[in-house]
């Protein structure tokens, strides 16, 4: 049986995840959603599941999250919301951000990520029940910081939704917060924090995979 996984280019090697642990598979999750006709299949079957959550708005961290979370949004009849690292939030002619020091909590790996939503849409989120998507999760980091920014605007996440799950890292934390997963599949993966990555104790160095981002 394929799955989304099966879209992506997947190389082997020696990366950091935005996460800030270490890992030795990366998927170029970009190529997963070139081809529409096989994608659709998965959007499909994960906007179904959460169907019965009756949510009445969808989020996803740029960039494949927001894809998704739009993808998903439109098939259940939502909103649509996404977010961005916050250095990738600009002030332009029509939104203006309001500056904010804080860094998401929790965070798996060496560092923690900031997330936040356009000012000008976050109005809207209070009371609003919510689907927190992501493409793939592994640590689960940028979907943490979502949760963070969307609960700070008064929204409330109900279940996690990801067309792919990597080990058990992210799953993990969701649940211990009460949030139900659903997913399209799940794969085994490794990761470690810096000092325990055997990859950099055999002195492999590290790789930049043409500067994507895993989360």
């Amino acid at each position: 049986m394929s799955t989304f996984l099966d879209l992506a280019r997947a190389r082997r090697g020696h990366f950091k995840m935005e996460s800030g642990l270490h890992c030795g598979l990366w998927f170029d999750l970009d190529m997963a959603f070139v081809d529409q006709a096989a994608l659709d299949p998965f959007v499909t079957r994960l906007a179904q599941s959460l169907r019965r959550y009756d949510v009445e708005a969808v989020c996803g961290p740029l960039t494949g999250g927001a894809f998704l979370a739009q993808l998903v949004a439109r098939l259940l009849g939502s909103e649509f919301y996404f977010t961005a690292p916050q250095q990738a939030i600009r002030p332009s002619f029509h939104r203006a951000i309001r500056p904010s020091g804080h860094q998401a909590s929790g965070s798996s790996g060496d560092q923690a990520i900031a997330y936040a939503l356009p000012a000008g849409t976050t109005h809207r989120l209070l009371g609003k029940r919510l689907a927190l998507v992501d493409d793939v999760m592994s640590a689960g980091s940028s979907l943490r910081a979502t949760m963070t920014a969307v609960e700070r605007h008064g929204a409330i996440p109900i279940v996690v939704g990801t067309l792919a799950v990597l080990g058990a890292t992210g799953e993990s934390f969701f649940k211990e917060r009460g949030l139900r997963l659903e997913t399209t599949g799940r794969a085994p993966f490794d990761t470690w924090r810096q000092p325990e990555c055997p990859l950099c104790a055999a002195g492999v160095p590290l790789e930049d995979p043409a500067g994507a981002a895993a989360s």
